[in-house]
């Protein structure tokens, strides 16, 4: 065995507002070093030889194997504490928007969680993740939440680890559940076309078909800019977007240059029905532009999806009112989101290839596309059966069918005229 797990408790005097501090050097079994600070409130001044003399009691106290522990958990924080402040320690490290979604999980379960338990840092163990697992199974939410809410756990230990204030990340040795597969919800062709007619008088159809015609993440077509158009080449950049927060308790929105991956920022061609739709929406906020005059909101210009007095939709509003919009029109139900569903199923449907959609909807790895639409694919699968009804036959049949594959590419035959 090791001698670090033998190591003496050592310790320094130091001063804090002319009294003398004890700093303690305290080892755990695998050799770790925590460090305990304890006040001596013995003043400076001509104090030093009883300062030393109560540093070697302490020192001595702390070294009985029994105290040692217990004074390894004192030093160690409440986990709910620590939570919070790898929280504050992390947030200049990571997206806004995960940040937000760490902090929601840590506010809804994990520091209540946590804290009735009155566990420290050093007192987690797998035990304890099993039973918040089982406590996010209870309130009848299912696979993917607990995945969730172990990521957060496992990445806060992972901290603590890195920072030597554990030996080891107890959320490793508990299995997490199978994720659950998300079959996303999408519109037909006919479904589409019926949305953007009783849609077409609401503020809001802009967004709708631009979202529907390119995919895009509500996030993208809340950031689209008239600057990023340019109708003589006929291209539409993708390269901002719109979100919302909070920050002091007041609901923020925050324009960026800064999309979800690398891969997220493309060039799309001007799809014909599309054009008119944005030259449309130009000449509309024009006309509000002059009707409002002073009153019209000016500070957002530049960008395509904005209401009649030129302020920014909230994204949560997209959401909502989006809900709001199916429910009034006694359209079947679906998410915002899942119009980019619909874009990609009807790409799949037209016989566009799986690569072509990555790039369409901007995913940064095949595996993200391939995962959420194979199930869709069913071209390739016709091919496939076609290929084994072929090895299988015997004779070549006296008429062979020719069938006409037709190329389509986005640049030439992507046809997505939905009845505007």
């Amino acid at each position: 065995e090791s001698d670090m797990k033998h190591r003496e408790v050592t310790g320094s005097l130091i001063e804090r507002n002319g009294r003398y501090t004890a700093m303690l050097n305290l080892y755990d079994e695998s050799g770790k070093r925590r460090q305990k600070s304890i006040a001596l409130g013995i003043p400076v001044k001509g104090n030093k030889r009883k300062a030393i003399a109560r540093l070697e009691e302490l020192k001595r106290e702390y070294s009985e194997p029994a105290t040692k522990l217990e004074a390894i958990k004192k030093v160690s924080p409440l986990f709910a504490d620590f939570l919070r402040d790898w929280l504050k320690i992390t947030a200049p490290t990571i997206e806004r928007t995960t940040w937000q979604s760490y902090k929601g999980m840590i506010d809804a379960r994990l520091d209540s969680f946590f804290r009735e338990r009155k566990l420290r840092l050093a007192d987690v163990e797998p035990k304890h993740i099993r039973e918040l697992h089982e406590s996010i199974f209870k309130d009848g939410c299912n696979a993917n939440t607990v995945i969730h809410y172990h990521a957060v756990v496992r990445k806060a230990l992972q901290y603590a680890v890195k920072n030597e204030l554990i030996p080891e990340n107890v959320a490793d040795k508990v299995d997490r559940p199978k994720k659950g597969k998300y079959l996303a919800g999408f519109y037909s062709k006919e479904e589409l076309a019926q949305l953007f007619e009783v849609t077409k008088d609401d503020s809001m159809s802009i967004v709708i078909q631009l979202a529907a015609y390119y995919g895009l993440r509500r996030s993208e077509v809340l950031g689209i800019r008239w600057s990023a158009i340019d109708f003589d080449k006929g291209t539409l950049s993708i390269n901002h977007k719109v979100s919302e927060g909070k920050e002091g308790g007041e609901h923020r929105i925050y324009t960026e240059d800064k999309l979800k991956t690398k891969s997220s920022f493309r060039t799309l061609p001007l799809i014909p029905a599309v054009r008119e739709l944005l030259l449309v929406q130009r000449r509309k906020q024009e006309e509000y532009r002059k009707l409002f005059k002073r009153s019209y909101c000016a500070d957002y210009l530049d960008y395509v999806c904005v209401d009649e007095m030129g302020k920014l939709f909230r994204p949560n509003y997209v959401t909502d009112h989006f809900k709001l919009l199916l429910q009034r029109n006694g359209l079947r139900q679906i998410r915002f989101h899942d119009l980019r569903h619909s874009c990609a199923s009807l790409l799949l449907s037209q016989g566009i290839a799986m690569k072509q959609i990555q790039d369409w909807l901007g995913h940064s790895t095949f595996a993200t596309t391939a995962d959420i639409y194979s199930h869709l694919d069913f071209n390739s699968k016709q091919e496939s059966a076609a290929a084994i009804a072929h090895a299988f036959e015997v004779e070549p049949a006296e008429e062979v069918l020719k069938e006409e594959v037709q190329e389509e590419t986005f640049g030439q035959g992507f046809t997505m005229t939905m009845g505007m």
